[in-house]
């Protein structure tokens, strides 16, 4: 679970900060702009990580998917939801219209959640935990 956290924590906070940083000059867009798509793609990636999430240790995580509907459903909320926000409640979001490129860039930016996913998958899990070498180093360090 924890390479898996961190691999998409890692991911995320580069992606945004680098957007929250140099998103205007890289894009030539307003701040306003700018923000929608930091908004968005975060939005974005929480959605795309949820299927990443749903098998945490198997690396087809659409194995099944049919089969929950809740999940779907959520899913299909969520996305709903997103798109309203942006396009249509943008004095409520404080938000601003997105192209299709500008969607299409967001869309594709979380997407790589899936293949980062798929990657981390394939990175050995030790059988014992890191973390509990740690607290048996501690252990030993008060009986000495």
């Amino acid at each position: 679970m924890w390479r898996n956290l961190l691999s998409q924590a890692l991911y995320q906070i580069t992606i945004l900060l680098t957007l929250q940083f140099k998103g205007e000059s890289i894009f030539g867009v307003t701040k306003t702009v700018n923000d929608t798509l930091i908004f968005n793609i975060f939005v974005l990636c929480q959605v795309f990580n949820e299927f990443n999430a749903r098998k945490l240790e198997e690396k087809n995580v659409f194995r099944g998917i049919h089969k929950n509907r809740l999940f779907l459903g959520i899913i299909g909320v969520t996305i709903l939801l997103q798109v309203l926000m942006v396009e249509f409640l943008k004095k409520f979001a404080d938000t601003e219209r997105l192209d299709w490129g500008q969607w299409g860039g967001c869309i594709g930016t979380a997407a790589l959640s899936w293949p980062i996913g798929w990657v981390v998958k394939c990175i050995p899990v030790p059988e014992k935990p890191i973390f509990s070498y740690l607290a048996w180093r501690k252990y030993t360090a008060k009986d000495t």
